[in-house]
């Protein structure tokens, strides 16, 4: 019986940074389909607006995007070999909600350089995410 490799104490605070980062993702898409009136009004008119006027289909890509990301990091926790192809689902939801912004084009609120920041480092941490978990089993953290 092969023994597994044991990760150090980086690969657990990567794993629980990537749990509490996708978890407040999931807190904002929770908070943003219930309408919870205290959270949406931090937010200006033409973006709620704009999340109201979204497909089903786009939601579905969003949420798709949120809860493999939340999953993936729960299942880097586990040291599970699945968090590399929910981390990739994560990232093709994320795509395909993207795509409709960029397509449908987004309300001024949203086209200022601190959001279009935002969604660069979203981008950027599930990227990171996924190289990680890749790395991860390759070194043969995961099982």
């Amino acid at each position: 019986m092969a023994t597994q490799a044991r990760p150090g104490w980086g690969y657990w605070v990567i794993a629980v940074i990537s749990l509490l980062w996708n978890g407040f993702g999931g807190f904002d898409y929770v908070m943003t389909q219930m309408r919870n009136p205290d959270y949406l009004k931090q937010f200006p008119a033409d973006i709620v607006s704009f999340i109201d006027a979204m497909p089903g289909w786009v939601t579905a890509a969003w949420a798709i995007g949120v809860w493999a990301s939340v999953l993936g990091s729960i299942l880097l926790l586990l040291r599970s070999g699945w968090a590399v192809p929910v981390f990739w689902l994560s990232l093709l939801g994320l795509a395909v909600s993207s795509c409709y912004q960029f397509y449908v084009g987004v309300p001024p609120s949203m086209a200022t350089p601190a959001m279009i920041g935002m969604t660069a480092i979203i981008w950027l941490a599930l990227i990171f995410q996924l190289w990680f978990a890749s790395r991860s089993a390759a070194k043969g953290y995961l099982r």
